[in-house]
């Protein structure tokens, strides 16, 4: 069955945690050439996700649009390392799982805050979402997005040109003042949007709060849209400690949190950013899966 009608008969879905912090505490900073450069090593996080018992897996292909690529200088084809994401994934998941393509930020700013148009912005979206469709990804997840105006444009590039559902995920500032990103979109503001310009789920991820905060999100999120609605906390707040950014939020205290989201409204869950396969794991025996 495809994705949409297994999310319509489960539950809860789970989703996979962190990819990125996975690969920088293995000295693999550059996240996406991974594909390329340390494939075993992105194999290996997959295999350790989907042996905790989640549903999907995630391509690793955060941020590997032309955009994104050409402005930092990560040194790849859009179409190698999206292409070998997805093949790694589907590697693992095989028939079992489903896999995601992962889709997120450009590293720009729209006009009049940057120098990029939307339409730059919906190419170079289509342009990375079409590599993955052609390489067998069941969906798309537009996540981490700081800029509603920004997550649209990723939304329709994915959703005008291929036959397959879209997530999509904002990152969240603050909980408070109806719930915030840093360009000052509210949570409402995001679920009303992004349900009329068709998303199939939507959602928040990483951001500045923590699993408990995540939960009222949930809860605005909800109370704007009928759609399915999608938490992927950070393990906590990050620290400082030794020059070296650390996540402390033990595997339970992470699974209460997502607890707290599914009472919210949640229907899919997962980590983000310090999310390890002990916490997915501790969120498996939570939903009862194996």
């Amino acid at each position: 069955m495809n994705f949409l009608e297994f999310l319509k008969r489960q539950e809860v879905v789970l989703l996979d945690g962190a990819m990125g912090t996975q690969l920088d505490k293995k000295g693999l900073m550059s996240r996406g050439r991974n594909n390329i450069d340390a494939p075993q090593e992105v194999l290996k996080i997959h295999r350790d996700y989907a042996n905790c018992g989640c549903d999907v897996l995630t391509t690793n292909t955060l941020t590997m649009n032309r955009i994104y690529i050409e402005t930092h200088n990560v040194g790849v084809s859009v179409q190698e390392v999206n292409r070998a994401g997805a093949e790694l994934a589907r590697q693992v998941a095989g028939e079992k799982l489903y896999v995601l393509g992962d889709i997120s930020s450009t590293g720009q700013l729209l006009q009049p805050y940057g120098d990029y148009t939307k339409e730059q912005f919906y190419n170079a979206f289509k342009e990375q979402a079409e590599v993955l469709a052609e390489a067998g990804v069941d969906g798309f997840i537009i996540e981490t997005m700081f800029d509603l105006q920004e997550a649209l444009c990723a939304l329709g590039a994915c959703k005008d040109n291929f036959p397959l559902p879209a997530i999509v995920s904002i990152a969240f500032k603050t909980e408070a003042n109806g719930g915030r990103t840093i360009m000052g979109n509210t949570a409402k503001d995001c679920a009303k949007m992004l349900t009329d310009a068709g998303a199939d789920v939507i959602g928040a991820n990483c951001g500045d709060v923590d699993p408990a905060q995540m939960a009222v999100i949930v809860s605005l999120l909800r109370s704007a849209t009928k759609l399915p609605i999608l938490a992927q906390p950070n393990a906590g707040k990050p620290r400082l400690i030794d020059n070296e950014t650390v996540f402390e939020m033990s595997p339970d205290k992470f699974a209460a949190g997502i607890k707290g989201c599914i009472r919210a409204g949640a229907k899919l869950v997962g980590g983000c950013y310090g999310t390890t396969p002990e916490h997915i794991r501790a969120v498996a025996d939570l939903l009862g899966k194996k």
